[in-house]
């Protein structure tokens, strides 16, 4: 079967649909215009995260930690997208979930066209370990693990993102 081809919009400063759109990681944007990401922290009643460690062969950050999420695609909201993804790459029926919006942050790479909102989304689900089934062609493992056990991997240097999404964990 053919991988169908993913687009994406193309927001402005503000956050608001240009009504233009490109490509998945076609990276043409100019200054001003940015793609919008999710991710969204599973987290069990009792505290603790459902964290993934990327596969070894990804050309970006291979074997670090990270929360699921990705790209919205075109025409899709955002809460839409990090349950599509969540879904995806953990395997976890989000159904019953609850999923807030946190907070949204903002990264601009000049001269790389990649620049980016990304909207943080904490998801509380009752969940075990038997429960998750990852993404192989995304991640190698899965931890369930504290917000301190998350602080403690991105000191070690191999936690994705952390210092801009540290507050999820609080």
């Amino acid at each position: 079967m053919a991988h169908k081809e993913e687009f994406w919009d193309i927001y402005d400063s503000s956050k608001e649909r240009t009504g233009r759109r490109m490509r998945r990681n076609d990276w043409i944007l100019k200054e001003g215009e940015y793609h919008l990401t999710v991710l969204g922290a599973v987290c069990r009643p009792d505290g603790k995260y459902l964290i993934t460690k990327r596969k070894m062969d990804k050309a970006w950050a291979p074997g670090w930690w990270e929360i699921s999420g990705g790209g919205v695609q075109a025409g899709e909201s955002s809460e839409d997208a990090v349950r599509r993804e969540v879904e995806e790459e953990t395997g976890l029926d989000l159904s019953g979930a609850d999923i807030r919006y946190v907070f949204t942050y903002k990264r601009e790479n000049p001269g790389e066209g990649d620049n980016y909102f990304l909207d943080i989304y904490r998801i509380v689900l009752d969940f075990d370990e038997t429960d998750v089934h990852i993404q192989e062609a995304e991640a190698e493992d899965f931890r369930i693990a504290s917000a301190e056990e998350i602080r403690q991997i991105a000191e070690d240097g191999s936690f994705l993102h952390y210092d801009s999404i540290k507050r999820i964990f609080e």
